[in-house]
């Protein structure tokens, strides 16, 4: 039976990120979740959405760093939020509990590394483009722990870690049977034949009511 296509396009960003884990070199296939790949999809479209708004607020208008990196902050995660949530993680809980969290775990961020690296690198004497880098790669780690193993640990995602194949073994049949049966076919019931040797019946003589040789030709002499 072919497998079921993704229907919506939350459905094909999943299935997109699955398949790119899937054939990672090196082993990483193994190692990288698929959420993960996702994470760095969205999180890089809205990091470039809060570098332009960003750049707008200090560069264009010229308001001062902390207030620009405050407000384009502040957009870039609610639009990470709501992807993230929609595309990456497939939520259905309650939207409420997890905004709420949601809004504790950047406060935490913003002070941590927003304020305390970004803007501080910045009053150092770096450049703020640069040191929003620095900082974006900080809160990228500490929000992705956040999102997955607080915010949408119970998304109800069937998630592996990494895209390997389900192991084979888990789908083993029986055993190739003779060329006068189908591939995969269970074996007939266990019969103790003679000399105490258990061996395996076929379906149809236990269907019949007659298992060993005595059944197909008469007793062996």
């Amino acid at each position: 039976m072919a497998a079921e296509q993704p229907r919506t396009p939350a459905d094909r960003f999943g299935a997109l990120c699955r398949a790119v884990v899937r054939v990672l070199p090196l082993g990483l296939s193994r190692i990288v979740a698929p959420t993960f790949l996702g994470f760095c999809l969205i999180n890089g479209f809205t990091f470039g959405v809060d570098l332009t708004l960003l750049t707008a607020f200090h560069g264009l208008l010229g308001w001062p760093v902390w207030l620009a990196i405050t407000l384009a902050y502040g957009c870039a995660f609610g639009l990470s939020f709501v992807l993230n949530r929609t595309f990456n993680f497939h939520s259905h809980a309650a939207v409420g509990t997890q905004l709420a969290l949601y809004i504790v775990a950047i406060a935490v961020n913003y002070a941590a590394f927003l304020l305390g690296v970004g803007a501080g690198l910045t009053a150092l004497g770096v450049e703020y483009h640069v040191s929003r880098l620095v900082a974006g790669a900080c809160e990228g780690v500490f929000m992705y722990a956040v999102m997955r193993w607080v915010l949408f640990r119970d998304s109800g995602q069937a998630e592996v870690e990494g895209a390997g194949e389900p192991d084979l073994a888990d789908h083993a049949l029986t055993g190739v049977e003779g060329a006068d049966r189908a591939v995969g076919v269970p074996a007939g019931p266990a019969v103790e034949a003679e000399g105490g040797v258990v061996a395996l019946g076929d379906p149809g003589d236990a269907a019949g009511g007659a298992v060993g040789p005595q059944a197909r030709g008469g007793r062996r002499e």
